[in-house]
């Protein structure tokens, strides 16, 4: 239960109670400020807390975005604020600096109006190094009138405002893609609103989406015409429902520690679990596109890779603009170049539309080559452009950012002892971008050059070992050193798709879609928690799965012993991606549902 203190009687007709109440509140009302501490030390330590202004008028939903936004341990609007368990110290402290030099709400100065005692605590917060935050209301009101003719003037743009119309816009995500946007929001919120009011939650939703992909996945695994119709309309549906999960959790503020977990991973299951259906249809019908699917999942997974680095490697550098930035920034100032630019990205989106479709009326086999003609020229676009405003933006990478390139290079064991055994002999002076390239380029040549199970295959992808552990052996804050994992996830997803489709061996492929399906996850995860601020996941993980080098060293190694034993092969990579899968999952789902994940639920990637 949540605790609302009023730090004076309510205004005479003022709605205030109920409406705290209506958010969850239990409603305290103190006499004055030094009633309102005694009140607040006698609320259990666990529990949220909000301070409210007595004189406070403004919409519900201002109220609820300043006073229940599980995502922030402390948050203030106007005459409102709020502390979450771990905020609770400081607020404390606060509430006594600020009762020393205010007087009794309602009172007046000898200078000036009644005290702001919520807004004093408030910048106390801020001086005591607690990030308060501060929701952006737009149209919405929260104000402290501190007379009469304030409060009707306050109540009069009250009622000038539709809240409900304010509540539903802001439900949806502030950028998106062109067919989201246009094709999907201007229904689903409403479909987020009847969801809410009949009490269904976003994780419900989003259950409900995973679960309806599913069985577009079954159908499309008929191989049969009315198979593939039913699972393009029905990965729509799995589209809509997954635009309005969010939208629920933003029109009612249900953030979840779960919901961020559930709502980061299922788009890729999902896809991915789509892309095996067609896989399945398609062989029944004598066309066999496992080739195609893994190489599907293999580009999107790398092209994601990319955004996620090179995010992570500049959104706190500091650094002026760079001629391509400008250039970006005034292509936005024009409209339709927007929407042009959002549309040849292929976002999940049009994405999942063009997929859809094609199912529909064609065959997998053009579904995945028109997927990967357009996935590979936005990720050439995309990576260009970054490339691009890399070498010509003098940025100063942070030690976070280092910190997180390395932690998403996912390097095991022997890369950190190869790094430390060789770093010394010269390769160390080269970038680190230069090292994982050359890394890839060694191991990708020899497993196209050479034959199926070649040894020299193996003295290749160990001599790659050498350079990827020099490569994270210093911090990555050169200008294009996000890209060492992007190449690091070409690299070992691809050997393993080569390797497989070389391989005589029966059912290699579908083993080798499991597998980087297994690893791709565990590489997604790290993302999500870098990105909830809790770092990635722990040392022993990592050591445990190989880390990207290490367990590329054994798919190659296991392709020059089982080279004359195709099914041992399918075999082995089938052992491998079931052993993968259940440690990086049983940990992820022990961290997601623990109580120290973040609160978050993730505004996602377009793409």
């Amino acid at each position: 239960m949540s605790t609302a203190i009023l730090t004076g009687p309510p205004a005479p007709g003022s709605s205030l109670d109920a409406d705290l109440r209506s958010l969850g509140f239990d409603v305290r009302i103190a006499t004055g400020a030094e009633e309102t501490g005694s009140l607040l030390a006698a609320v259990p330590a666990g529990e949220r807390v909000a301070l409210v202004d007595p004189r406070f008028v403004g919409h519900l939903h201002a109220l609820r975005l300043a006073l229940t936004d599980p995502r922030f341990p402390a948050a203030a609007a106007p005459g409102a604020l709020t502390a979450q368990s771990e905020a609770r110290p400081a607020l404390t402290r606060a509430l006594t600096t600020a009762t020393a030099v205010t007087v009794p709400a309602g009172a007046a100065g000898a200078d000036g109006p009644a005290d702001d005692l919520t807004g004093t605590v408030a910048a106390a917060l801020d001086a005591d190094g607690v990030a308060v935050h501060r929701p952006q209301l737009g149209t919405l009101v929260a104000t402290v009138p501190t007379d009469a003719e304030a409060r009707h003037e306050a109540r009069a743009a009250v009622a000038a405002v539709d809240e409900e119309a304010v509540r539903l816009r802001s439900a949806v995500k502030a950028q998106d893609g062109f067919f989201t946007t246009f094709c999907v929001s201007p229904y689903s919120r409403y479909l987020a609103r009847w969801c809410a009011r009949r009490g269904l939650t976003p994780n419900q939703v989003t259950t409900a989406s995973l679960l309806t992909a599913l069985i577009a996945a079954g159908c499309a695994a008929t191989g049969e015409r009315g198979g593939y119709v039913a699972a393009g309309v029905l990965l729509l549906v799995s589209f809509v429902l997954d635009c309005t999960d969010g939208q629920i959790a933003r029109y009612s503020l249900q953030y979840s520690t779960l919901g961020a977990w559930l709502d980061a991973t299922f788009d890729r299951a999902k896809e991915y679990a789509f892309y095996a259906g067609l896989a399945l249809g398609s062989a029944r019908n004598g066309d066999d596109v496992w080739a195609l699917a893994l190489g599907a999942m293999v580009l999107m997974t790398c092209r994601h890779m990319v955004d996620f680095a090179f995010y992570e490697a500049t959104h706190d550098a500091t650094a002026g603009t760079s001629p391509s930035a400008a250039l970006s920034g005034r292509l936005d100032s024009v409209g339709w170049t927007v929407w042009v630019r959002r549309i040849i990205i292929l976002p999940i989106g049009e994405r999942w539309a063009m997929i859809a479709v094609l199912t529909a009326v064609t065959t997998p086999r053009i579904v995945f080559w028109a997927l990967l003609a357009g996935c590979a020229f936005a990720a050439c676009y995309t990576t260009a452009g970054r490339v691009l405003r890399s070498v010509t933006r003098k940025a100063k990478r942070t030690d976070r950012a280092a910190r997180a390139l390395d932690d998403l290079a996912d390097s095991g064991p022997l890369a950190r002892i190869a790094g430390r055994i060789f770093g010394g002999f010269g390769l160390g002076l080269l970038p680190g971008f230069v090292l994982a390239l050359i890394a890839t380029g060694i191991l990708l040549a020899a497993v196209l050059g050479r034959p199926f199970g070649d040894p020299q295959t193996v003295v290749a992808a160990a001599l790659s070992v050498v350079f990827a552990g020099v490569a994270v052996r210093r911090p990555l804050k050169g200008a294009l050193d996000w890209l060492v994992p992007p190449l690091f996830r070409v690299a070992e997803y691809t050997t393993v798709l080569v390797l497989a489709a070389r391989s005589d061996a029966a059912h290699a492929l579908p083993a080798a879609f499991g597998l980087v399906a297994a690893v791709a996850y565990h590489h997604y995860d790290t993302v999500y928690r870098i990105r909830g601020g809790t770092g990635a996941p722990p040392t022993w993980l990592v050591r445990v799965t190989g880390g990207h080098e290490g367990r590329t060293l054994l798919v190659v190694a296991l392709a020059a012993l089982l080279a004359d034993r195709g099914d041992d092969f399918t075999l082995a990579l089938t052992a491998l991606a079931v052993a993968v899968a259940l440690v990086v999952l049983v940990e992820s789902i022990r961290f997601w549902v623990s109580s120290g994940a973040p609160a978050v639920h993730d505004e996602g990637e377009t793409a």
